[in-house]
């Protein structure tokens, strides 16, 4: 009597001695009031190599964020991502090497973990037969699902801003163009932040007013960022979430208010804590830059320690970017 075949082995193998390289952009999402629902794609890129190979190993080449820390076995994320994905597509795997260069700090709200995401899910459709090859909305579909939402894994797929939505299981994305004077500069501290512990915070319901005042701010951020970026200060307000995870980011929500009282609209990134000033033309940006190194120097823009009621020093790395407009980039090596 012949054994009952299980799905592990009605799964074929994708060819051996395959070679492609990912290229995703780091993502900011939010934007302040579009909680959720609303990313931008930034220039600061990482980016993931795989090669198949027929021996079953399992190789890793790491460097950049996180290099020293993260696993190097089974449970590395690009790693599950990609087997979650190969399974989707009704394939398996044998050996493998990967070679991973991570730009985006892990853990500060410029979506790390959506980039790598992005990065196994496009390896996976890039490595099985060019008639199973998924299209787009397939891996939009599949990120969403395994990061819980498409803030972050839509800018990083398709570029510029992002707006997405779901409609029963599916998860939607449009995308704008963004303004050619829209400069986005990073303030990243050096401290790290969980989405988890951020999401946590929020309460479980808000007011009604609150409600409609950020619904009027969210439709007029995407008329700043693609036609007026003169009215980036006011659409940039937030009253679901950015007052709520202060506690947890207090040097991060202190810079932002300050760029704010001086007239740039800053908001906290994704999570947080890195905070994302929006800046209109290169002059404006030169003013941010300058006001973030000035706060830097204050008092006042470190962490309190309440055990020890004392002040700690929070160091910033400012990075200034451009909107990324093409989103993930895939180069298939031939065999």
């Amino acid at each position: 009597m012949t054994a009952p075949t299980t799905a592990a082995e009605s799964l074929r193998a994708v060819a051996a001695g395959q070679r492609v390289t990912v290229r995703v952009p780091a993502t900011s999402a939010n934007l302040g009031p579009g909680y959720d629902s609303l990313g931008l794609a930034l220039a600061l890129y990482d980016t993931v190599t795989v090669e198949t190979t027929d021996d079953g190993s399992l190789a890793f080449e790491l460097s950049g964020e996180g290099a020293d820390t993260l696993p190097r076995d089974e449970s590395h994320l690009v790693v599950r991502t990609l087997d979650a994905a190969l399974a989707r597509l009704g394939y398996t795997r044998s050996g493998l090497l990967l070679r991973a260069e991570n730009v985006s700090p892990h853990g500060r709200g410029l979506g790390s973990s959506a980039s790598a995401t992005v990065a196994a899910v496009l390896a996976a459709a890039a490595l099985v037969e060019p008639a199973d090859q998924p299209d787009r909305a397939w891996v939009l579909q599949l990120c969403s699902e395994i990061e819980g939402h498409p803030d972050n894994v839509a800018p990083a797929i398709f570029g510029s801003l992002a707006l997405s939505w779901q409609e029963g299981e599916a998860f939607r994305t449009a995308v704008a163009e963004v303004v050619d004077t829209v400069v986005p500069i990073v303030a990243i501290p050096d401290f790290e932040l969980s989405t988890e512990l951020a999401r946590s915070l929020l309460p479980s319901s808000i007011p009604h007013h609150a409600a409609a005042a950020n619904s009027g701010r969210a439709a007029l951020l995407v008329h700043a960022l693609t036609k007026d970026p003169s009215l980036l200060l006011p659409a940039t307000e937030d009253y679901l979430h950015q007052s709520y995870r202060s506690t947890a980011m207090e040097p991060s929500a202190r810079l932002i208010q300050r760029l704010r009282a001086e007239g740039h609209a800053a908001v906290v990134s994704g999570a947080g804590p890195t905070v994302l000033a929006l800046a209109d033309g290169a002059a404006e940006a030169d003013e941010v830059q300058d006001a973030v190194e000035r706060f830097a120097h204050s008092v006042g823009a470190g962490t309190l320690d309440p055990e020890q009621g004392d002040e700690s020093v929070t160091s910033w790395r400012v990075l200034r970017l451009a909107v990324d407009r093409e989103g993930a980039r895939v180069d298939l090596h031939p065999r």
